[in-house]
C-alpha cells in the first residue's frame, strides 16, 4: 500500500502495518507461508471460542445452568491464546498504526477487541470495583466471547485476502509457460538441440510442423501458416514467407522452415507481455476501504472520547468516582467496537460475490467490485468477446444449376483433408446439415491460394478468386460484385469451381454473439462509452461496430495498443473496463481499472483480469456493473447502520443524560446496541441475494 516498500521475507509494511503484497515476477509458486500460518491460527482460534461462546451464552439457554464462578476463569482461560497467540498480529499492525498515525481496520480491530478483553478481565480479577449497578445477580457482563468472536472473523478474512493475493502471480507464471523450451540450432552443417536461453542473436533455426517458434527472428527459407492467435486474438493462421518475421511463441501449422534470431530474452515480445502485466498489476493503486478511510477520523474521535469520559466522572462524578469513570470510559470503547463497522464492507462484498457467482460472474477482488460502479468506459475486443471466435458458414450461394447442399457437399469434400480453420467451417457445415461427402482423389493444397481435388473425375477447385483465374475459371463481374457486398459485411469469401466453371461462392464469418447487440444497449443505457479495440482488419472490425452501434473503433491493433488505449483514457479521468479473452488482450486486462475475461477465453486472460464471465456472455458485464452499484449502496448503508449506533450510543455511554435523568449506559446494554448494529448490517447486506438485473 506504500509505494517503495520491499522486503526479501513476507512482512508486513514498516509505515502502514499491512501485509506487502508478492512480487508477480518471482518464480516461485510454491504456498504463501502467510496462509499457512493464518489456516492454522483460524482453525485453532475457531477452536476455542466455540466453548467461551456457549458459556457466555449459557443463561439464555433453558434448563441449563453454569456455576459463573467457575465458568469465567475457563473463558479468560480460553480467550487469552485467541486474542494473544491468534490475534496478537492485529494488535502489532495496530501499533504500527498507530506509531506513523496510518490509522486503518487494524486500529479498529485492536481498539475493540482490546477493550471487550481488558474490561472483562478486571471483571474476572476485581468484581469489586464496578458499582452495584453495573452487576447483574450480583455478577458483572463479560465479553469475552466478543473479544474471541470478531479476532476469529477477522481472521477468516485475513484467509481470505491471502488466498487471493496467492493467484496474483497466476498469469504471469502462464505467460512465461507459453514460451518454447528448446529449439533445433543449424551450426556448421548440423542441427543440434539447445535450450532457448542459449541462443544468440544472429543464430539459425529450424522450426517444424506442430512446434511453436522458438524466440522472435526473420524467415530465411521456407514459410507456412502461423497460428499467431496468442498476440492477435484472431483465429485465421497468418501466411509467413522468406523475408517476414515471426514471433516466439506462435505456433508453426503445417510447413518447416529456418529463421535467424533477432531478439532474446527480454527483448523478445513474450517477454514484454509478461513485463506490461506485471507493471500493470503492480502499478494498480489499491483502493482504500471505506472502513478505513472512516477509521481515520473515527478511531480518534472514540478514544478521546473515552479518555475525556474518564476526566470528567473523575472530576465531577458521584462516589466511587473512579468506578463510575472505568465504567464509563470502557462503555464508550464497547459500544464503539468495530464488529458492526468491520462487518459493513465484507458482509456486502461476500454476498454480492456469491449472487454474482450465481450469476456466472466470478469476482477475484472486492476492489473490482469497488471500481466497477464507477466506470465510465468499457473497452472490449472483437473475437470471442462481442463475437464467437469460431468462424461459421454464414451464406451460400450456388451458381446456376447447383442446390445449396451439393454446393456444400463438393467443398466439404475437397476441404476434408485440410486442417485450415475456413476449412473446419465448412465441414462443421456439412456435418450439421448431415451432407455425405463425395470420396475424392489428388488433393492439392496451395498455401494462402487454395485447394483442389477430383471428384468423378470432375476438378474441384475451392479458394480465393485469384486461385481459380489462375486456373482457367472465368469469373463474371456480377459475382464480383457479390462478394463484395459479403465483404463489408465482415465475411470471408471461399470461390469455388466443379469442372473448370464457377459453382457458386460460400461466405464465412465469426458470427457476433447472441447477446451482444442487447449488451451494448443496457451499457449504454448505464451510461458507459462503448469502444472495441481489435487485432482484426478495419473493414471487418468497422462492420461488426456498425452493426452492434459500438461508439468508437480501433482496429489492426498490438498488445501495446490496446494497453496504450487502457492508459491514454485513464489519464484523461475515464474509469475503465476492459472486456477480452485472448492473450493478446492480458497487459490491457491488467492495466485497466477493472478487467474483465470471458471465461471461454484463454487462461492468461483469466488470470490478468478481475472479473470472469464463466459463459463468456457480454450481456453479463452489465449485470456486473449493476451489481457493482447495488451493492456499494448496500456498503454506505451498512456503514450508516455501524455508526449512528455509534453516533447515538457514545454520548449515552459516555453519561451525558446522568445529570437531567440519572441515565447511564451499562457495558451490558453497550454490547447489545453493539450486537444490535452487526444484526442490522448482516440482515441489510442479505437483501443483496435477490438483486439482478
Amino acid at each position: 500500500m506504500c509505494p517503495g516498500v520491499e522486503s526479501d521475507i513476507p512482512d508486513d509494511c514498516p509505515k502502514c502495518g499491512m501485509g506487502l503484497e508478492r512480487n508477480p515476477l518471482l518464480a516461485d509458486n510454491g504456498e504463501d507461508p502467510e496462509f499457512r500460518v493464518l489456516i492454522r491460527k483460524f482453525w485453532i482460534a475457531a477452536a476455542l471460542t466455540l466453548p467461551v461462546f456457549f458459556l457466555a451464552m449459557g443463561h439464555m439457554i433453558p434448563d441449563v445452568y453454569f456455576r459463573k464462578d467457575i465458568t469465567k476463569w475457563i473463558e479468560f482461560i480460553l480467550t487469552i491464546p485467541v486474542v494473544f497467540w491468534a490475534g496478537g498480529m492485529f494488535f502489532m499492525k495496530a501499533w504500527v498504526s498507530l506509531k506513523t498515525w496510518k490509522l486503518n481496520m487494524f486500529t479498529l480491530i485492536a481498539t475493540g477487541v482490546g477493550a471487550a478483553f481488558l474490561y472483562s478481565t478486571v471483571a474476572v480479577f476485581t468484581p469489586s470495583v464496578f458499582p452495584e449497578s453495573f452487576k447483574e445477580h450480583g455478577e458483572v457482563g463479560l465479553y469475552f466471547e466478543a473479544a474471541a468472536v470478531i479476532t476469529v472473523f477477522v481472521l477468516l478474512g485475513q484467509l481470505l485476502e491471502s488466498s487471493a493475493r496467492a493467484r496474483t502471480g497466476e498469469a504471469i507464471q502462464l505467460l512465461i509457460g507459453l514460451a518454447a523450451k528448446t529449439a533445433h540450432r543449424l551450426r556448421d552443417g548440423n542441427e543440434e538441440d539447445v535450450p532457448v536461453n542459449e541462443i544468440a542473436v544472429g543464430d539459425h533455426l529450424r522450426v517444424r510442423p506442430g512446434e511453436k517458434v522458438p524466440i522472435d527472428g526473420t524467415i530465411t527459407e521456407g514459410g507456412g501458416n502461423l497460428d499467431e492467435s496468442m498476440i492477435t486474438g484472431e483465429p485465421m493462421p497468418v501466411m509467413k514467407k522468406e523475408g517476414d518475421p515471426v514471433i516466439g511463441a506462435t505456433l508453426n501449422q503445417n510447413e518447416s522452415f529456418v529463421m535467424r534470431a533477432e531478439k532474446i530474452g527480454s527483448d523478445t515480445l513474450l517477454s514484454q507481455i509478461v513485463r506490461m502485466v506485471a507493471e500493470a498489476q503492480r502499478s494498480r493503486a489499491p483502493i482504500q476501504k471505506v472502513a478505513d478511510t472512516v477509521a481515520g477520523w473515527f478511531v480518534p474521535i472514540v478514544v478521546a472520547a473515552a479518555v475525556v469520559t474518564c476526566f470528567v466522572w473523575v472530576v465531577y462524578g458521584p462516589t466511587p468516582a473512579m468506578a463510575f469513570a472505568l465504567v464509563n470510559a470502557v462503555s464508550v470503547l464497547i459500544i464503539a467496537c468495530p464488529c458492526a463497522l468491520g462487518l459493513a464492507t465484507p458482509m456486502s462484498i461476500m454476498v454480492g460475490v456469491g449472487r454474482a457467482a450465481s450469476m456466472g460472474i466470478l469476482v477475484k477482488n472486492a476492489d473490482a467490485i469497488e471500481l466497477a460502479e464507477k466506470v465510465t468506459h468499457l473497452v472490449t475486443d472483437k473475437t470471442g468477446t462481442l463475437t464467437t471466435g469460431k468462424p461459421r458458414v454464414t451464406d451460400i450461394i450456388p451458381a446456376s444449376g447447383y442446390e445449396n447442399d451439393v454446393l456444400l457437399r463438393f467443398v466439404a469434400s475437397v476441404e476434408s483433408p485440410s486442417e485450415h480453420p475456413l476449412a473446419r467451417a465448412i465441414n462443421d457445415a456439412a456435418q450439421e446439415a448431415h451432407i455425405e461427402l463425395f470420396p475424392i482423389t489428388g488433393f492439392e493444397s496451395i498455401t494462402a491460394a487454395g485447394v483442389s481435388g477430383s471428384v468423378d473425375g470432375k476438378v474441384v477447385l475451392v479458394g480465393k478468386s485469384s486461385f481459380l483465374a489462375q486456373r482457367g475459371v472465368i469469373i463474371p463481374d456480377d459475382w464480383e460484385q457479390r462478394a463484395e457486398v459479403l465483404r463489408k459485411k465482415a465475411r470471408t469469401v471461399v470461390w469455388v469451381s466443379v469442372g473448370n466453371e464457377l459453382a457458386g461462392i460460400i461466405a464465412i464469418a465469426d458470427p457476433i454473439k447472441a447477446t451482444s447487440a442487447e449488451a451494448i444497449r443496457k451499457l449504454h443505457g448505464m451510461g458507459l462509452k462503448v469502444i472495441m479495440c481489435s487485432g482484426d482488419n478495419r473493414a471487418t472490425a468497422e462492420a461488426v461496430a456498425r452493426e452492434l452501434g459500438i461508439d468508437e473503433v480501433h482496429a489492426e491493433v498490438m498488445p501495446q495498443d490496446k494497453i496504450d488505449l487502457v492508459r491514454k483514457l485513464k489519464q484523461q479521468g475515464a474509469v475503465v473496463a476492459m472486456a477480452g479473452d485472448g492473450i493478446n488482450d492480458a497487459p490491457a486486462l491488467a492495466a485497466a481499472d477493472v478487467g474483465i475475461a470471458m471465461g471461454t477465453g484463454s487462461d492468461v486472460a483469466i488470470g490478468s483480469a478481475s472479473v470472469t464471465l464463466v459463459k463468456g456472455d457480454l450481456l453479463a458485464i452489465a449485470k456486473t456493473i449493476f451489481l457493482s452499484r447495488a451493492v456499494m449502496t448496500n456498503i454506505r448503508q451498512n456503514l450508516f447502520f455501524a455508526l449512528i449506533y455509534n453516533a447515538l450510543g457514545v454520548p449515552i455511554a459516555a453519561g451525558i443524560l446522568y445529570p437531567f435523568c440519572g441515565l447511564l449506559l451499562s457495558p451490558m446494554i453497550a454490547g447489545a446496541a453493539m450486537s444490535f448494529s452487526s444484526v442490522c448490517v448482516i440482515l441489510n447486506a442479505l437483501r443483496l441475494r435477490k438483486k439482478g438485473i
